[in-house]
């Protein structure tokens, strides 16, 4: 049976190495899953992998959001197969054979998730964006409409807000996973956040989320390893 910690995915949006080993040293144990995003890849490459591997047990998230044709996105898809993370995301976008390229070139050793709409996109970033007006007045769908393509793709899962997670769950299986950023606890809401769709560990739980990224509220706390602790027991109630 999964741990409470185990839903929490730490990412480590942080513009050094150094500043990110230092978290990983502080939350292990306490965290099922490291992201490693783009700023920090471009800066340090394989090497904060490494140390994610040497310093802690937790599994690794590589968030690179490959979005390029296909044949690219296969032949960085092979690369990271060999590297021993457990995901890594490519943009759904607008081309299918682009996602499944990503997944051929996984060669069934990364689960290959696809990147719905990013958490900071709003309605209005949609209209604007020339997409049609029903995708506009329900983001939900969109993110529907992306997540069958991912599917029949053959991804592991996708990356989607927890206000969306039950319809995926409810449409496309359990077994179908999804990491779902814009994560609050309770105790860190405030009325200023980039964040548009955001929900609390609680609400992403109860809709059938299997990953929770959590930044921020843990990053920024005066101790991250007892913020871990407070959000792993608000995901224990209702696991």
């Amino acid at each position: 049976m999964r741990q409470a910690k185990d839903y929490i995915v730490f990412p480590l949006d942080l513009p050094t190495v150094e500043q990110a080993a230092r978290y990983v040293r502080q939350l292990s144990g306490q965290v099922g899953m490291f992201k490693v995003g783009l700023e920090l890849f471009v800066r340090g490459g394989t090497r904060i992998i490494q140390i994610i591997r040497d310093e802690s047990d937790a599994r690794i998230f590589l968030d690179l959001k490959f979005h390029d044709i296909p044949e690219t996105v296969r032949r960085a898809m092979e690369q990271i197969a060999g590297w021993n993370v457990a995901y890594t995301t490519v943009h759904c976008g607008e081309s299918m054979a682009m996602l499944s390229a990503a997944v051929a070139g996984s060669m069934g050793k990364v689960g290959v998730l696809g990147v719905t709409v990013l958490t900071s996109v709003s309605a209005e970033d949609i209209r604007q964006a020339g997409f049609e007006k029903r995708f506009a007045e329900s983001i939900a769908d969109l993110v529907l409409k992306r997540a069958e393509m991912a599917r029949t793709a053959g991804c592991a899962g996708i990356v989607c807000s927890g206000q969306e997670v039950a319809a995926i769950k409810h449409r496309f299986g359990a077994d179908f996973v999804t990491m779902v950023p814009g994560i609050r606890p309770e105790w860190s809401l405030s009325g200023s956040d980039d964040q548009k769709r955001v929900v609390t560990p609680v609400q992403a739980i109860r809709n059938g989320a299997d990953f929770l990224v959590i930044g921020r509220p843990i990053r920024d706390a005066e101790d991250p390893a007892a913020a871990a602790e407070m959000v792993a027991g608000e995901i224990e109630g209702v696991i």
